[in-house]
């Protein structure tokens, strides 16, 4: 039956134009169930998740101080996103403990690199990795997503097929050049986020809250938020690629990690029915490991 299920929601992802590392893990018992849980791809907004626990860290430690303000001068996004600094157009003194919280809950890329100013992604990968999280690499900071060949044209159809069919062209688009992680990777990271690893409680504590408080809620959230569960999560946007991390908290006791990285085959930028089906698929692997 589950082999059966597998195989109807991988075709259900096709069909709607998706390439999915999907999987979905009990917290308690460690039980999972996935779809091409290792296979990488770029992580894009999905850093800012160790970015903020790097920058804790560092602050946890007295490296640095949270209150410290940094200014954030205008204009240091090539493409503005739609909220946050880089649609700010003069000079701004915020205190790094705020850009933790504009970086991860706004998904803020223009307070995300001023974090990486402070704290370079190396220096992030290298924490991962004494923390045993092997699988996450973040190669660059934000500014970079918004460099690509397929970001300079005016195009929007043709932007997402020169992303589509040109992905390996792309730096941004390129796993092995880009910021990157497998499903199973950053279901590994939010298991140590949710029960006892090697990050400091204090720190797990912080970031749970903050993914807590996630403002993009349009990807999973339908199918995983309700007066019975708690979801917190993080998304990731760049081009064709569409991905959501998070945990589903219930009222049971029982918690589920969930991360679905999706890749689209359809030139479009905006794809509700995109949206609407990884989180489909993923309740629908949620629901089914529950009841094994």
């Amino acid at each position: 039956m589950t082999e059966s299920l597998l195989r109807a929601v991988r075709q259900e992802l096709t069909d709607g134009g998706l390439e999915a590392g999907l999987l979905v893990r009990d917290l308690q018992t460690g039980d999972e169930l996935g779809l091409d849980p290792d296979v990488p791809l770029p992580s894009a907004s999905l850093v800012k998740v160790p970015l903020a626990l790097a920058t804790l860290e560092r602050i946890h430690r007295g490296d640095l101080d949270g209150a410290r303000t940094i200014e954030v001068p205008p204009g240091q996004i090539a493409v503005p996103g739609p909220t946050g600094l880089s649609r700010f157009r003069h000079p701004s003194w915020i205190a790094i403990d705020d850009l933790i919280y504009l970086s991860t809950c706004l998904s803020d890329g223009t307070a995300a690199d001023a974090l990486f100013d402070l704290t370079p992604p190396s220096y992030v990968t290298d924490l991962l990795r004494s923390w045993g999280l092997d699988g996450i690499s973040v190669r660059h900071p934000m500014s970079d997503l918004t460099d690509t060949p397929a970001d300079r044209l005016d195009e929007t159809h043709l932007a997402h097929t020169l992303a589509i069919d040109a992905a390996s062209n792309i730096p941004q688009l390129d796993p092995t050049r880009a910021s990157s992680g497998s499903a199973r990777a950053y279901t590994d990271l939010l298991q140590a986020l949710w029960t006892p690893s090697a990050i400091p409680a204090p720190i797990a504590a912080s970031v749970r809250s903050l993914m807590a408080h996630n403002l993009h809620r349009q990807r999973l959230t339908p199918d995983f938020s309700s007066d019975a569960t708690t979801w917190s999560s993080k998304t990731g946007t760049l081009l064709n690629l569409r991905h959501e991390i998070g945990v589903a908290e219930h009222a049971d006791g029982t918690s589920y990690a969930v991360t679905v990285l999706t890749r689209s085959t359809v030139p479009a930028a905006t794809q509700p029915a995109a949206e609407s089906l990884m989180s489909t698929a993923a309740r629908t692997l949620h629901d089914h490991l529950r009841q094994l």
